[in-house]
């Protein structure tokens, strides 16, 4: 349960104000259909941190306990310095025209926008910490939905109200704290 608990509650901080939300309120806008972009948002996420937890299960088998410790405490703390650096949504991250429909140009676009992105390397990173694959993916596809569903439905009147300054460096906080004691155990 922790797993699932601490990958949801990161991953919804390390959310806001990502690449990703921004995608969200730029699909909201633009194709008003909330229902399949949602569940676009989900499948793309669900298949992305899938393979993201398999590979940080990967790493939990192939490094020694002591490299572990290292590799984890120094990408918490990377990590932490990450969450501070505001992200920006390129012209070119949604398709001109939606070929694949809205369901299907959701799917591609979050699932281009995810890659390499915060939100998978923190799975990668969580996978590796609980070796826990399922709990995590679970945690870390809830914590992307509670930060992206909302956006999609309510919009510019959301992202007006959330101070994203604040919840990244809340967000900083958290992996900071957790690199340090993965550091220290």
């Amino acid at each position: 349960m922790e797993a699932f608990l601490v990958s949801t509650g990161i991953v919804a901080l390390a959310e806001m104000g990502d690449k990703t939300q921004l995608l969200s309120l730029v699909l909201a806008a633009r194709f008003r259909k909330p229902w399949p972009i949602v569940l676009g948002i989900l499948v793309a996420t669900l298949v992305n941190h899938a393979l993201a937890g398999a590979v940080g299960a990967w790493v939990t088998q192939w490094l020694g306990p002591q490299a572990l410790r290292w590799v984890l405490g120094v990408s918490f703390i990377a990590m932490a310095g990450w969450m501070l650096i505001p992200d920006k949504l390129d012209e070119d991250d949604t398709a001109k025209v939606p070929r694949f429909g809205v369901f299907g140009t959701t799917l591609v676009a979050f699932f281009l926008a995810e890659m390499g992105d915060k939100t998978q390397v923190a799975t990668v990173v969580l996978a590796a910490r609980f070796d826990a694959w399922a709990a995590v993916v679970a945690g870390t596809t809830l914590g992307m939905m509670l930060a992206n569903a909302p956006v999609v439905w309510f919009g510019e009147r959301i992202t007006r109200r959330v101070p994203i300054r604040a919840v990244h460096v809340v967000g900083a906080l958290v992996f900071a704290v957790l690199g340090v004691l993965a550091l220290v155990s």
